[in-house]
């Protein structure tokens, strides 16, 4: 199977095809999952370093549950490497005795308006600076209302998964993301930000 046939295949295709013995199919899975997981995991450590190092332990772990045959597919790829990797970044924050926790809104999600319909090259750029501005307004929130956004934005989670993750109840995940939204949108406007439509 080409490389392109191969990028052509959802994940769980990808996933058997790894199993199979094809070394590419994984490739394309980290490819393709690598910027959102990278992200998520550095926005709660903010450290390049220790992202990188518990970005390659969380491919370690889904390796080996991989290769033990744990993994099912009820749920989707990314949203079980997410939870891989929060967890990791919880377990690193009780060693060293800090904690960091973010928070989601079902309703609005500050990131809705960064959809650029058409990606010529300026276009392209304008965004790719908006998410960068959007990351350093993240990086502003208070730790809980922080977490929340990560885990809405970056792994696509449910309110319900991200209360179960979190352990907090459905109704103080939503308070944090929408705690977290009225602060976006006064760092916008006290940064002058433009976000881009």
């Amino acid at each position: 199977m080409n490389v392109k046939a191969i990028k052509a295949l959802g994940d769980k295709e990808l996933i058997n095809l790894y199993l199979e013995g094809n070394q590419k199919a994984f490739e394309v899975l980290l490819t393709r999952h690598k910027n959102k997981i990278y992200t998520s995991i550095y926005l709660f450590v903010k450290d390049h370093d220790l992202a990188e190092d518990i970005f390659q332990e969380v491919f370690i772990k889904i390796i080996d549950t991989l290769r033990k045959g744990k993994y099912n597919h009820e749920g989707k790829f990314l949203q079980w490497a997410m939870r891989i990797s929060y967890n990791l970044c919880v377990d690193y924050f009780r060693r060293s005795k800090r904690r960091t926790k973010v928070s989601p809104s079902e309703t609005f999600d500050i990131f809705d308006v960064l959809e650029v319909k058409d990606d010529n090259m300026e276009t392209s750029m304008i965004k790719n600076q908006t998410y960068t501005k959007v990351r350093e307004l993240v990086d502003l929130l208070p730790p809980e209302q922080r977490e929340v956004v990560i885990l809405r934005h970056y792994a696509d989670m449910s309110f319900k998964e991200i209360a179960a993750l979190t352990r907090v109840s459905i109704n103080t995940a939503l308070g944090r993301m929408r705690y977290a939204l009225i602060n976006i949108r006064k760092l916008v406007d006290e940064h002058h930000i433009v976000l881009q439509s």
